[in-house]
């Protein structure tokens, strides 16, 4: 019974040594086609098509005679094999010949570094959560799979410029880059495999403060006085506390209804969630729009009134209503976000978001909120701040 594999890595150049000395051993080899048509893969060897990678591993498992390998594009610890194969399940010793991953190949043929890169893996199931990394970071990899491409990037990508550089069949004699915006990405047929690099905003380079791989949590200014902070549904400790009942994530999209100054967007967009801001007073917009440069996160600001401007709009995963009152709650909670949360002035207000909410089947909370400034050189009261904070969570997607 076979306890042990050997996971070679293969990005188009010739085999070292380790790999070829692994293959010349072997008695079971498993990988795609293009893997299995390789001169060196000896021609006694049983051959697996490498579908299923749980079913290859107990094939693998299961096979009394000899030594296994497995061959995979690229760095099959990187997103790859590997993880599934050393799954307890299997009861297989690991050996990994690595090489160069698709995503560093891509960038490479990009002639870009790739440190402060996002990288995600788009299926069927994770395309909208990788297109919303593409909306909030303005450098992402896609690993892409069929059905969930560049074509499909393009177009839920919609409203969001962003460049891409598209890299098929790396590492082989039809390997194609090509570079285009990315609402022309749905125009064109694009060849399995691929990577997708998608570009947009300001990308920085060189510096000396690259310290950790992807986005740096700390970018940006420790804080931010937020002008015109005052407005209804502004204040500071309510914007907090409605942030951490969202508790928006990566690969989120979140709605701002009723942006204001923009503090609530740009503060969910600094915790990595592609942010939509939506508001009909154009100098709202526009003050969203300095705010988020200043901080230097990505967002989407589209000027419009709800709850009409919200029926074309991509699903949201968490909802702040910050304006518009019950019918905008009412609306956005025929969407189905996982999470919502409000503000009302009044209690009646509070009351009636909440049955709203309730009816449609969300878990409601609801807090009377007071915050007081003080001025601490003579401890008075310079302001006073009284809001109902309303929460709505659905049981079967948020708890």
């Amino acid at each position: 019974m076979a306890d042990r594999v050997t996971v070679i890595g293969w990005d188009g150049s010739p085999l070292n040594s380790a790999a070829r000395s692994a293959l010349a051993g072997a008695t079971l080899v498993a990988g795609a086609a293009h893997h299995l048509a390789l001169p060196e893969v000896p021609p006694g060897a049983e051959r697996i098509r490498l579908g299923s990678v749980a079913l290859a591993a107990r094939r693998i498992a299961g096979h009394h005679r000899g030594t296994a390998v497995v061959l995979a594009d690229g760095d099959p610890g990187f997103f790859g094999v590997v993880r599934t194969l050393r799954a307890p399940e299997f009861g297989l010793e690991v050996e990994v010949v690595p090489a160069v991953s698709s995503v560093a190949a891509a960038f490479a043929r990009a002639g870009m570094p790739w440190d402060d890169a996002q990288v995600v893996v788009a299926h069927r199931r994770t395309l909208r959560r990788a297109v919303n990394v593409c909306r909030a970071h303005t450098k992402v990899a896609v690993l892409t799979s069929p059905g969930a491409g560049p074509a499909e990037l393009g177009l839920l990508l919609e409203g969001v410029h962003r460049t891409f550089v598209v890299c098929e069949e790396l590492g082989t004699e039809r390997e194609r880059v090509s570079v285009l915006s990315s609402d022309k990405a749905a125009d064109r047929s694009w060849r399995d495999p691929n990577v997708v690099i998608a570009i947009g905003g300001p990308v920085t380079s060189g510096g000396q403060g690259e310290w950790i791989a992807g986005r740096d949590p700390a970018a940006g200014p420790r804080g931010h006085a937020y002008a015109d902070g005052r407005g209804e549904g502004e204040s500071q400790m309510l914007r907090t506390a409605q942030l951490a009942r969202l508790g928006p994530r990566v690969g989120d999209l979140v709605w701002d209804i009723g942006c204001g100054t923009g503090a609530f967007a740009t503060e969910a967009a600094r915790t990595g969630a592609a942010v939509l801001a939506v508001d009909q007073d154009i100098d709202a917009c526009a003050r969203t729009d300095a705010t988020a440069r200043h901080l230097g996160v990505q967002l989407q600001i589209v000027r419009g009134t709800a709850p009409h401007v919200l029926e074309n709009l991509p699903e949201p995963d968490v909802v702040r209503v910050g304006g518009g009152g019950p019918g905008v709650v009412t609306a956005v909670a025929d969407r189905r976000p996982e999470r919502i949360v409000t503000h009302a002035l009044t209690r009646d207000a509070a009351e009636r978001v909440g049955r709203d909410l309730t009816e449609h089947g969300y878990h409601v909370e609801c807090a009377l909120l007071q915050s007081v400034q003080l001025d601490t050189r003579a401890w008075t009261e310079r302001h006073r701040s009284v809001a109902f904070l309303l929460s709505g969570v659905l049981p079967d997607r948020g708890l």
